[in-house]
């Protein structure tokens, strides 16, 4: 399929390597250019050039396009890069190596997408499929980069896809079996430039899908309601506040299953009984849930591990509990409606911990629920007067400044009381102070345990 091409993956990165390598597989003359100098990307490229493949460090200059056949970028590089101008103004293709991979195996494709909750929602499909001993792998925006399995893969793997907004706005004929769009909120705005463009890309996992194929929508959400229009697969719905005809819902505190045209209902259990916290977590449940279902899931393996499936790291993960407070890491609450929805999932009086990378936010959406439970703020990072601007507005009693992770984590254990939350919960990317939200946890984590 792509002997022949002349081919420009840019960025590395872990999902850079592995497409490049699998395309010199398929006979494509491959180029890689990443803008970093790092010794771990100069590591990368001595292993890339061994195998033939020509690898240019520190910039991506516009004369990588000259006979160029199709760019594969990393997802985050955003389209307003002058070699991304360029190759649209060549009417050079763009993709990225997800839909490189999905060419390459006849796998059937679960993505998983939305704006908060994608990793937590495809743990759970991967727990239930491997409770139910379904044959299956796990990749995409979470672990292992696809076009890395597609060796492994049959026709009967299914290929379970955490799929950001970035991978979705490059899709050109990715079809994934089952598709499903767990919220939405604004977020990414300063990649996507505006909510009509971030909506546009993730609608992006339904628009090559035929009538054999799932939408799987939480109609809770208006704006992804107004996709259905254009949706041609089979609809499975999810709700936490009404009955749908086909899918899971929750209806007087119990999770339920509506079979569609013989309106058969199944109880499968209460949302007081799910192993993980939170409201937020219902909706990733359900979703998760009616997904399982479509793959052929038996009810007992999906009660299993909704009972007992108690999250990932960095998303309302217990830490540990020191003199009567409790540690909680929710590093991957990047946006303000991530750590509005971990705020909600506590009832006990919380220390929360606030800022990092400074986006412009709106920030007002955290007011009521600082109010409601918060008894203090930390704040740290390039945000952190506008977090403690807007704490100062919700009446928060006791703020604090502190110089990192560690600080805030001394600062907390010095003010929290017994019965206490301390919640890392920035409403910011990390990229400020740390490489990674992965990183800010850890070194979260690692403060609590030396209290």
């Amino acid at each position: 399929m792509f002997e022949g091409q002349s081919i420009l993956v840019l960025g590395l990165a872990k999902s850079g390597e592995a497409v490049a390598r699998l395309l010199v597989e398929y006979g494509a003359n491959v180029t890689v250019s990443d803008a970093s100098t790092k010794e771990e990307v100069l590591a990368q490229a001595k292993q890339l050039e061994a195998l033939g493949i020509r690898v240019v460090l520190g910039e991506h200059p516009l004369n990588l396009l000259d006979q160029c056949d199709l760019v594969v970028k990393n997802p985050g590089i955003p389209y307003d890069r002058p070699i991304l101008v360029e190759a649209i103004k060549r009417s050079i293709p763009i993709t990225t190596e997800i839909e490189i991979a999905s060419r390459l195996t006849k796998a059937p494709f679960i993505a998983i997408t939305g704006s908060n909750g994608k990793t937590t929602t495809t743990m759970l499909v991967d727990a239930m499929l491997t409770h139910a001993e379904i044959l299956h792998e796990v990749g995409g925006n979470v672990g292992t980069p696809v076009t890395g399995m597609v060796k492994r893969l049959t026709p009967i793997t299914w290929m379970v896809t955490e799929m950001s907004s970035f991978q979705l706005k490059a899709i050109q004929t990715f079809r994934p079996k089952i598709a499903a769009w767990i919220n939405l909120y604004p977020t990414h705005l300063d990649y996507h430039g505006d909510i009509a463009d971030y909506i546009a890309s993730k609608a992006k996992v339904f628009c090559n899908q035929s009538v054999d194929d799932y939408a799987v929508i939480n109609v809770d959400y208006p704006e992804i309601v107004e996709q259905k229009r254009n949706i041609i697969a089979q609809l499975v719905e999810v709700s936490t506040k009404r009955a749908v005809e086909y899918g899971a819902y929750v209806d007087h505190g119990d999770i339920v299953w509506a079979t569609g045209k013989k309106r058969e209902i199944k109880k499968l259990m209460p949302t007081a009984d799910l192993a993980l916290r939170g409201e937020h977590n219902i909706e990733n449940a359900l979703v998760a849930f009616a997904i399982a279902k479509i793959v052929g899931v038996p009810f007992p393996s999906i009660l299993a591990v909704l009972t007992s499936f108690r999250g990932v790291e960095h998303r309302l993960e217990y830490v540990r509990e020191v003199a009567g407070v409790t540690y909680y890491n929710n590093s991957k609450a990047t946006n303000p409606q991530a750590t509005l929805r971990a705020l909600r999932a506590f009832s006990e009086p919380i220390v929360c911990i606030l800022g990092g990378l400074e986006r412009g936010d709106d920030l007002t959406v955290l007011r009521s629920a600082l109010q409601e439970r918060v008894r203090a703020v930390i704040a740290l990072g390039q945000s952190k007067k506008r977090m403690l601007e807007m704490a100062q507005s919700a009446g928060i009693p006791a703020l604090y400044e502190a110089i990192d992770i560690e600080d805030a984590v001394r600062i907390s254990a010095q003010i929290a009381r017994s019965g206490d939350i301390v919640l890392l919960a920035p409403a910011a990317a990390s990229w400020d102070m740390y490489r990674s939200f992965e990183e800010r946890g850890r070194i979260f984590k690692d403060a609590v345990h030396r209290l």
